[in-house]
C-alpha cells in the first residue's frame, strides 16, 4: 500500500513532509461512526422493554445512563478498530469505503489523536458507569469489565480479534448478549440469565454486521493477512451461511415472542412486513467489494427494524412468563 503503509505506521511519523492536521469533533463523530450505534444500542433497547414488562416500569434516568454506555462502548470500538488497522496498513483507500468512514485514510490526522479519543470514550463509559455502580452494586461493573477486555482485544495485539474466525461470535455475544444481561440486571436488580436467551436475536445481529463487513472485504483480508470466518470459508459458502443466520434471526424473534412475550405476537405480522423488503435486498446483495458500503446500510436497518419491533412485541406483552 502506498502512503498508508509506509507513512502511516507510530514509528514513521518523523518522515512525513507535510505537519499533522488536528482532529475535528467532525473526525472525532466520524471515527465514533453512528451509523453503527444501532449494534449497542438495540440490545440495550431490548433490555429496557424485557425490565419494563417484568416490574411494570423502569427508571429512566437509568436506561438513559444504560443507553450513553454503550454509545460510548461502541464509539470505542470502532475508534480503536480504526486505529488499529491504519497502523497496520490495513486499510487504504481502495477498499470501497466511504471517506466518512476512513478518517485516518483520507485526512491528515495523528494516528495517536485517534488512539486518544477511543480511551477517553472507554474512560467517559466508566465515568458514567459509575452511577450505574452505585445503583446497581459491582454486577455490571464485572460484565462491563469483561466487555472493556474485549473491546481491546478485539482490534489490539499481535493477532486481533477481528482477524479470526471468531470475530461474528465474540461482538455479537458481547454487544449484543452480555450488554441486554448488565442492562437487565442494573434496571431490574435481579441477575436473571433468561436476559440472555432473550437477547438472542441481538446476538445474531450484531454478529451479522460483522459478518457482512468480513464477507464483503474477502480479498481484503486475504491480503492483509486475516484469517476470518468469510475468508476461511470463501465468499459463495460465507454468503450460504450469511443467509442462514439472516432467516434464522427472524425466526428466533417470533419463537422467543412466542413463548415468553405472548402478548406481543400481534406486533410480529407488522414486524414481518416492515423488515422483509430490508431483508431481500439483503439476501440479494452480493456482499463483494464494490457492494460493501451499500451491504452495511442495509444490515444495520435490518438491525434498525427487527431490534425495534423486537422491543415492541416485548412491551406489548406487558407480562415476561414464567417458564
Amino acid at each position: 500500500m502506498s502512503e498508508v503503509s509506509a507513512a502511516g505506521g507510530i514509528g514513521e511519523d518523523a518522515g512525513r513532509q507535510a505537519p499533522y492536521g488536528r482532529l475535528s469533533a467532525r473526525m472525532a463523530l466520524q471515527l465514533a461512526a453512528p451509523h453503527t450505534w444501532p449494534a449497542a444500542i438495540l440490545p440495550a433497547l431490548v433490555a429496557v422493554a424485557a425490565a419494563a414488562a417484568a416490574t411494570g416500569g423502569v427508571s429512566v434516568t437509568m436506561a438513559c445512563a444504560l443507553l450513553t454506555i454503550c454509545v460510548l462502548m461502541q464509539s470505542a470500538v470502532n475508534t480503536f478498530n480504526d486505529y488499529y488497522d491504519y497502523v497496520k496498513g490495513a486499510d487504504s483507500a481502495d477498499d470501497n469505503v466511504d471517506p466518512t468512514d476512513a478518517v485516518l485514510v483520507y485526512n491528515n490526522v495523528n494516528p495517536r489523536a485517534a488512539l486518544a479519543l477511543a480511551v477517553g470514550f472507554l474512560a467517559a463509559a466508566f465515568l458514567v458507569g459509575a452511577y450505574v455502580i452505585w445503583i446497581a452494586g459491582w454486577i455490571p461493573l464485572a460484565i462491563g469489565a469483561v466487555g472493556a477486555v474485549v473491546v481491546v482485544l478485539y482490534s489490539a495485539g499481535r493477532t486481533p480479534l477481528s482477524y479470526l474466525p471468531v470475530g461474528e461470535l465474540v461482538s455479537g455475544f458481547v454487544m449484543g448478549g452480555l450488554i441486554p444481561l448488565a442492562c437487565y440486571q442494573a434496571l431490574t436488580g435481579t441477575f436473571d440469565l433468561r436476559a440472555l436467551l432473550w437477547a438472542v436475536p441481538t446476538v445474531l445481529g450484531v454478529g451479522l454486521i460483522m459478518f457482512t463487513n468480513n464477507t464483503c472485504d474477502v480479498e481484503k483480508d486475504v491480503e492483509a493477512g486475516r484469517r476470518t470466518l468469510s475468508v476461511l470459508l470463501g465468499r459463495e459458502r460465507a454468503r450460504r451461511l450469511y443467509h442462514a443466520v439472516l432467516l434464522a434471526w427472524i425466526a428466533a424473534i417470533v419463537a422467543l415472542v412466542a413463548v415468553f412475550f405472548t402478548g406481543g405476537l400481534v406486533v410480529v405480522p407488522f414486524m414481518l412486513l416492515a423488515a422483509w423488503p430490508l431483508v431481500g435486498a439483503l439476501l440479494k446483495n452480493p456482499l463483494a467489494p464494490p457492494a460493501r458500503v451499500g451491504a452495511m446500510a442495509q444490515v444495520c436497518s435490518v438491525n434498525v427494524a427487527l431490534g425495534a419491533f423486537y422491543a415492541a412485541a416485548i412491551l406489548a406483552s406487558g407480562t415476561v412468563l414464567a417458564v
